[in-house]
């Protein structure tokens, strides 16, 4: 707990086995909510979160990463957190840091932080592909210049939020896929809501999930999509539900499409 206000982690996970328990041992202890959801792994990753105590829940089939944080971000909501952090638990991103974001946050100094990548400089000695790193400086650039604000980055998975933004936004209008993501940022923009960073080392390694050559493809074709349709709506040109206060919310009986399987804890 920070500042009055509970602290959750929410840890996204498909097939963690080998890295989950690296993640969660770093865990900082003022985190007062621990979730996992399992987006129908097929290795041991359940039974690993069973054993450290984890709350997990199990989806049903393998719905993709975005339908994944929806669940998430419900459960943490349902279980009373105040400030979000999503870690994910392939040991990419140091959970060390989960303080100084939740700080930032609970403190009421941002909406919303991100870890960087960028910002320290060594991302591609931490090893990202080259065409990763050069195609996350393209795409960043040209969000800079559509939605108005100056990020180093995007495209982290390391990310937290306070509870305003997560009842706010209109969760439930995005993406399964991996630009779940690059939607949810475009949405805080176009809500008003405030965006910090802070420097985050980052590893690759064999065991650490990556999206493989095409799904990065399509995954810059929907961030440019993404960024076009935020730019279409605030020339009143066009109108998205991603960017609609009438767009369905986590608060809505998320719950009636039966994505859930089985919770445990």
């Amino acid at each position: 707990m920070l500042n009055g206000k509970r602290i959750a982690v929410v840890l996204p996970a498909y097939n963690a086995e080998k890295t989950l328990e690296a993640t969660v041992r770093e865990l900082p202890d003022l985190v007062d909510i621990r979730i996992l959801v399992d987006d129908h792994s097929s290795d041991r990753t359940v039974a690993i979160a069973h054993r450290l105590g984890l709350q997990f829940y199990v989806h049903d089939r393998n719905y993709g990463y975005g339908r994944n944080q929806q669940t998430c971000y419900s459960e943490a909501l349902a279980a009373g957190a105040d400030v979000v952090i999503m870690v994910h638990p392939d040991y990419q991103y140091t959970p060390l840091l989960a303080t100084a974001m939740a700080s930032m946050v609970a403190y009421g100094v941002y909406d919303v932080v991100l870890g960087s990548r960028i910002i320290g400089g060594g991302t591609l000695r931490g090893g990202m592909p080259f065409y990763k790193y050069v195609a996350n400086r393209g795409l960043t650039a040209f969000e800079n210049l559509f939605l108005r604000i100056k990020l180093s980055e995007y495209h982290t998975g390391y990310r937290a939020f306070s509870r305003e933004v997560l009842m706010k936004l209109p969760l439930l209008e995005n993406s399964d896929d991996f630009v779940f993501d690059n939607q949810m940022l475009a949405q805080c923009v176009h809500f008003g809501f405030r965006i910090g960073e802070l420097s985050c080392p980052t590893k690759y390694f064999e065991e650490a999930s990556s999206i493989n050559f095409r799904r990065s493809v399509k995954y810059g074709f929907g961030v440019l999509a993404t960024t076009l349709q935020f730019a279409l709506q605030r020339a009143g040109l066009a109108h998205f539900r991603i960017f609609s206060v009438q767009g369905r919310t986590l608060e809505r009986r998320y719950y009636d499409s039966g994505v859930i399987n089985s919770p445990g804890a």
